[in-house]
């Protein structure tokens, strides 16, 4: 068995020209275009790349885009008065501080001061609580887009076996929310898990989320099965790795993502279209 690959950056791509669409009528409507300011503290190079891509996107979708690069050396204060002063920008939707922040920067102080109509990020604790209680809102941008992966696959879900390694607020949780709400029954596994490669080798869909590179042998992996994999993981050669065995793994799952170019671009994709839900959550 052949696995097939499961193209994000062609998912993601007409995604993005959905919402370029999107907002271009509403331009052409006298709307304003929909606001995304992007917060930088400091210059770590992998935020910087990932924030560059975001900003590049913002501007293909014809997005009014404010960029804020701080000092590395930025006060909680400052940081903070930043996002109050976003927070009451009418031009401006949504709020994206990359992470991580530096170490003496309180992250979860900071999230909590983004108003949770603005979290385009989806992490606010308002935001995870609504996806909880199964009425979400703005939602954590990389398990709805690997749910658009799945969906475009033709996932049935229901009556489908589900695990999640890694337990993270950014991906494992939420995707457990995202899951149950598709009728899947869901197993999560985290570093105090004993015996890994049994719960792999039950899954009807893995999703490998721990940010460990390698640690899913691919011959652990249930034939049949659906992979994605989130992690991505960089050598000492350069090369980008995922968490999955990919060799191994392709040569018995019936659907895998590769890395790069699985469930990457679906992130920065879901990104502007819960901005421009925001937008029009915020034209009333």
């Amino acid at each position: 068995m052949t696995a097939q690959i499961i193209d994000g950056k062609s998912i993601a791509l007409d995604i993005r020209r959905e919402v370029a669409e999107q907002v271009r009528q509403r331009t052409a409507s006298g709307k304003r275009p929909p606001g995304l300011a992007v917060v930088l503290v400091g210059s770590d190079p992998a935020s910087s790349v990932y924030v560059r891509k975001k900003r590049e996107a913002c501007e293909e979708a014809g997005f009014h885009a404010e960029d804020h690069d701080l000092d590395p050396n930025t006060t909680q204060e400052t940081l903070n008065a930043l996002i109050e002063q976003l927070n009451e920008d009418p031009a401006i939707d949504g709020i994206l501080v990359q992470l991580p922040l530096p170490d003496h920067l309180d992250a979860d102080e900071m999230l909590l001061r983004i108003r949770p109509d603005k979290d385009v990020d989806g992490f606010h604790p308002y935001n995870v609580g609504r996806l909880c209680q199964r009425k979400p809102e703005l939602r954590p941008c990389t398990p709805a887009g690997i749910i658009h992966l799945l969906d475009a696959i033709g996932t049935p879900y229901k009556g489908q076996h589900a695990v999640i390694v890694g337990a993270s607020n950014i991906v494992g949780r939420p995707m457990t929310m995202e899951l149950l709400l598709k009728g899947t029954t869901v197993t999560v596994t985290h570093r105090f898990t004993g015996d890994l490669p049994r719960f792999v080798a039950d899954a009807d869909l893995l999703i490998a989320a721990a940010g460990k590179p390698g640690l899913i042998d691919g011959e652990w992996v249930k034939p049949g099965s659906t992979v994605i994999d989130v992690g991505i993981n960089r050598t000492e050669s350069g090369k980008l790795i995922g968490d999955v065995g990919f060799d191994a793994a392709s040569r018995r799952a019936g659907w895998i993502t590769p890395v790069p170019g699985g469930v990457g671009p679906m992130t920065i994709a879901m990104l502007l279209r819960n901005t421009l839900e925001a937008a029009n959550n915020h034209d009333g």
